[in-house]
């Protein structure tokens, strides 16, 4: 058991015997405050618009107030949803599934976006197909991430294994932000990565990208990357302020769809918000065109994705065939928003 996992099961047991305490509600019975978690990053746009545009505010009303924890990595947001920390999230698949398994406290109720990770590879590295990334050495952004399940897909479509002999493709963990500097002192060779770190290694001429998101599996790149999750006491209690964050997600959606050259200042807004720093819009805009705003969940793609992390022994417990998500998923609320009830 890691150290990590044994943290979050006291944790989970923590909030447990605290769950007696009493929810503080405005005098509508609305929750006083809503827990909103998302990330640093740009996949994260239509939550960003959402919160610019004040479309949750607008779904809630201004009795409600809104906390914002933006976080590094999906397993960190997945551990504050099973725990209690946070409310509605947005996370990618992968982590958020591993944590479910564990605490099966918290839902999936709506997609945000599918795909926007590519494949780049060092110049100089001589790789120009994934056939070359034997003996090479690849950066994942985090364990058990997103990107890492469709790093070892493409290995495996490839019929690349990943190990340290010299058949096989080598794994290192890097930020996306460091993988520009491992570029620079040929640590690593390729890295898959969600945009626009791509954009930003192509601009400083450092590498290329030679996987395009529609080639990134699963699906060809129509994949869940960023899924909107709520917990399931949250739900029992205010099922009406989830359907308000479900709205407010697609009018997200929506409004950078219709007006993309607006959405670009608004999303490098929240992003100076929440990381610090800002964002060139002609990154933004990259980041955009490779990906697939979407409030679909194709929970098939979810099983196969998660298939693989218990192939990688992320998930423990469980065998291949046993898996079944459909739990995982509650899309009944995304159904009653669409047809406007």
């Amino acid at each position: 058991m890691t150290k990590r996992i044994k943290v979050f099961l006291l944790l989970l047991l923590a909030v447990s015997l605290l769950s007696a305490c009493q929810e503080k509600l405005t005098a509508s019975g609305k929750p006083q405050v809503v827990r909103v978690g998302v990330f640093k990053n740009v996949t994260h746009a239509a939550a960003y618009i959402a919160l610019e545009k004040g479309y949750f505010a607008r779904e809630w009303g201004d009795e409600v107030k809104i906390e914002v924890t933006a976080f590094d990595n999906g397993s960190d947001l997945s551990i504050a949803m099973a725990t209690g920390d946070i409310d509605v999230g947005f996370v990618g698949p992968g982590p958020a599934t591993t944590f479910f398994l564990k605490s099966g406290n918290f839902r999936v109720v709506s997609g945000s976006n599918n795909g926007g990770a590519v494949l780049v590879a060092r110049t100089g590295a001589g790789i120009q197909t994934v056939a070359d990334l034997k003996d090479k050495t690849i950066a994942i952004p985090a364990k058990g991430n997103t990107n890492e399940i469709s790093l070892r897909m493409l290995l495996q479509q490839a019929g690349i294994s990943l190990g340290r002999g010299a058949e096989n493709a080598h794994l290192i963990v890097r930020s996306p932000a460091d993988t520009l500097i491992s570029f620079r002192q040929k640590e690593i060779d390729a890295t898959l990565v969600p945009e626009p770190w791509g954009t930003q290694i192509e601009k400083a001429g450092l590498g290329k990208v030679i996987a395009d998101w529609k080639d990134i599996p699963p699906n060809h790149g129509d994949y869940p990357t960023v899924i909107m999750v709520a917990s399931d006491k949250f739900i029992q209690r205010h099922r009406d302020i989830v359907k308000g964050a479900i709205k407010a997600n697609m009018d997200g959606i929506a409004f950078i769809q219709s007006n993309p050259d607006q959405a670009y200042d608004l999303i490098n807004n929240q992003l100076k918000k929440y990381s610090g720093k800002g964002m060139d819009k002609s990154l933004i805009k990259a980041s955009l065109s490779r990906l697939k705003l979407t409030t679909d969940v194709d929970v098939k793609v979810m099983e196969e994705m998660a298939k693989v992390s218990i192939d990688a022994r992320y998930i423990k417990g469980i065998k291949p065939e046993e898996l079944d998500l459909s739990p995982f998923v509650d899309l009944s609320m995304l159904a009653e928003v669409k047809s406007g009830k």
